[in-house]
């Protein structure tokens, strides 16, 4: 396993090199531009189309710098000088748990008091090249796709606050236990948390900013599987601890041409630290051979195999609200298939045994369907 960037490029590349990237954190930054380079291309298509259109805007332009643009370019510049100074003269120990070293109190003053007056500085000069005598109003054309970058923005901050929502209802117990790590570490994230609170913020967003909604979620259904499965690449090689459970069974003759891997995996090197065999006695379940299914490798095949259809069959689906009815359906179907070789706390309704995800599966899934039913009633009154 590789819990960073570099322990990968050192195995691999045979580089004697370190960075303070983790391999999560590094895929899921890919997954988000993998996200926003779909999604672009969705909303220009569309508005070729003419079925979504630019919206007009006013602003003001020519104004001079305001004191909260001082106050927060300064604090923005103080955090970062502050962190970065710091950061170079610990290198070692920034590398080593940078989630710790950022959210720690340690730091530079002299490089934060340095780095607020450099970034006001460029924003003063940025601001007074564009200064004009008297400010005046104008009316400018925004595309659909220039909004995306906000978009994918407001969808990783809400999508991640979403899964941190998510999975610690999920696992209260470990919250309860260090609410302040299960809150602001870098693990234990829930992809329907992210999906739900990322994804009705995109659809507030677009509201607001008059373009259709429908269209929008439309646009946004293959880059959302598409960045699922990029993220899925990242829990597999940077072993998070979201894995399956024990398999200690051999490999099919059918596809024994694989690597071994492909069908159990111990996650040596793990970015949590744990040793499967002794984590899953600590669980109630017995494994002769400490290893697990990669379910992160499955949801990833799956991930991709999903986002082909989608991407294939995109202008087929001119019905608004096809495309994510059927996203809806096929995540649904994805998830709760996978949930039964995954680990996941399970809750217990009516007398049965379900876990969350799949829980919000069935639900994703009739979701999909009534709106599949609505979108075509719809269209033939």
């Amino acid at each position: 396993m590789y819990p960073y960037l570099h322990d990968f490029f050192n195995e691999v590349f045979g580089l004697n090199i370190r960075l303070p990237f983790p391999m999560f954190g590094f895929w899921v930054a890919m997954a988000f531009i993998a996200a926003h380079f779909t999604f672009a291309k969705e909303l220009r298509r569309k508005e070729n189309e003419g079925l979504i259109s630019a919206v007009k805007r006013k602003l003001v332009i020519g104004e001079k710098m305001k004191p909260l643009d001082y106050l927060g370019q300064g604090i923005f510049g103080f955090i970062l000088g502050f962190k970065g100074l710091h950061a170079v003269f610990y290198y070692d120990e920034f590398v080593n748990n940078p989630p710790d070293f950022i959210f720690s109190t340690d730091g530079s003053v002299i490089g934060g008091i340095t780095g607020a007056a450099v970034v006001i500085y460029f924003r003063y000069r940025d601001v007074k090249k564009q200064e004009l005598q008297e400010p005046k109003e104008i009316e400018e054309e925004i595309h659909p796709y220039q909004l995306v970058g906000n978009m994918t923005l407001i969808a990783a901050v809400a999508g991640i606050l979403g899964s941190k929502i998510f999975h610690n209802l999920e696992n209260i117990d470990d919250f309860l236990r260090d609410p302040v790590d299960a809150l602001l570490s870098f693990s234990g994230l829930s992809i329907y948390g992210g999906l739900i609170v990322g994804g009705l913020s995109v659809v507030y967003y677009a509201w607001r900013n008059k373009l259709k909604p429908v269209h929008v979620i439309d646009a946004c259904a293959p880059a959302l599987i598409l960045a699922y499965g990029v993220g899925r690449i990242g829990c597999q090689l940077a072993g998070d601890g979201d894995r399956g459970t024990p398999n200690d069974t051999a490999m099919p003759e059918i596809i024994s041409f694989l690597p071994d891997w492909f069908w159990a995996y111990d996650y040596p090197n793990n970015v949590i630290g744990v040793n499967l065999q002794q984590d899953f006695l600590k669980m109630g379940m017995e494994s002769i051979t400490g290893k697990a299914w990669p379910t992160p490798l499955y949801e990833t095949i799956m991930s991709f195999a999903i986002f082909a259809g989608l991407w294939m069959f995109r202008k087929k689906m001119t019905v608004p609200g096809t495309m994510f009815s059927v996203y809806l359906i096929a995540i649904g179907i994805e998830r709760f298939a996978i949930e039964k070789i995954r680990i996941n706390p399970p809750y217990h309704l009516f007398g049965y045994q379900a876990t969350q995800a799949e829980i919000i599966s069935i639900l994703l899934i009739m979701i999909g369907i009534g709106g599949l039913f609505f979108v075509f009633k719809r269209r033939k009154t």
